[in-house]
């Protein structure tokens, strides 16, 4: 057998891509981003919708809710002082908060900001910073951008010591990682298009519509004068009108169609509850259900929530 290659990578994207090796930057293999040819940003303001809000909300919650400690374990009791104060001086459930971001984008990067105590440098500050100031490269390799108004984007790889890269399940086909906010892009974007029409439609239909009647003949300016009264009316309730005219009110026959924008709403929540949350049960009241049913979905969100906490524990 020959063991010479054994040690050595073969299958490389150097190997097939000769773009890629010539950009040096990976290109995002997100398929809605490259679809409507826009960045991750577009995922960012999608949290703007209130049942996506609330999902997040209910999945941090699971983590955010816990208590945290300091073991000492082999640290010498001054290591261990010093480490604790540090941590004391960090607002640690904001960062906690913002690493629970990683399986929302794929991947969230933090710097550290360092300042010199004695003889040790610590921590000052941990922020998380804006996914799009960065990229992979060809070596899978995070890369801070040094000039994205270039035709060719240059990159500087990041000092380990001074950037933190959390990643969720990502490949080496996608280093970017694995976006559940991905899935939660077109129900938003139906959803919105949806409550845009019911808007309208409740506008146009939510008011009686009143039918004024004229004598047959009647003059222009009666006409006229009839339909201010009516316009007058449905915003004010009150006309005067001559003796020979009457106004009918005719109700709009809506039931069916409100049901109709009212099932869309809530089809797409549920698809946004089952992507952040993998289960709808405990966002959505349901006409049906059972304890053992109800039990399995929140064990679900038990096991996503452990997820999380692993997630932070990795990167803290």
């Amino acid at each position: 057998m020959d063991t010479k290659n054994l040690t050595s990578e073969i299958a490389t994207r150097q190997n097939f891509d000769k773009i890629v090796s010539y950009w040096n930057m990976l290109p995002d293999p997100d398929p809605i981003l490259r679809k409507i040819g826009k960045d991750i940003t577009t995922y960012r303001e999608l949290t703007t919708d209130p049942h996506l809000f609330s999902t997040i909300q209910q999945r941090k919650s699971g983590v955010l809710s816990l208590n945290w400690e300091l073991q000492q374990q082999d640290s010498s009791q001054n290591e261990f002082d010093l480490i604790n104060e540090v941590l004391n001086t960090i607002n640690l459930e904001n960062l906690i908060d913002q690493i629970l971001n990683t399986p929302l984008f794929g991947f969230t990067v933090f710097e550290i900001v360092w300042e010199k105590q004695g003889n040790f440098l610590i921590p000052n500050r941990i922020d998380e910073k804006p996914q799009e100031w960065f990229f992979f490269d060809q070596f899978n390799n995070l890369n801070i951008k040094k000039n994205s108004n270039s035709i060719k984007f240059d990159g500087e790889i990041v000092n380990p010591l001074k950037f933190i890269l959390a990643q969720h399940k990502p490949t080496y086909q996608n280093p970017y990682g694995e976006r559940v906010l991905s899935r939660c892009f077109w129900p938003v974007t139906f959803k919105r298009g949806g409550l845009k029409f019911w808007v309208t439609f409740t506008e146009k239909y939510g008011n009686p519509f009143l039918i004024g009647k004229l004598p047959r003949g009647s003059a222009q300016t009666d006409i006229d004068n009839l339909l201010t009264s009516l316009e007058n009316m449905i915003q004010d309730a009150v006309a005067v009108i001559p003796d020979d005219s009457s106004i009918d009110i005719k109700e709009a026959q809506r039931s069916s169609s409100v049901e109709v924008f009212r099932e869309l709403m809530n089809f797409q929540n549920n698809e946004i509850s089952k992507a952040i949350l993998t289960q709808t049960l405990t966002t959505e009241v349901q006409d049906t259900g059972t304890y053992a049913a109800s039990k399995t979905m929140g064990d679900m969100l038990e096991k996503v929530q452990l997820s999380d906490k692993k997630l932070v524990r990795k990167n803290n």
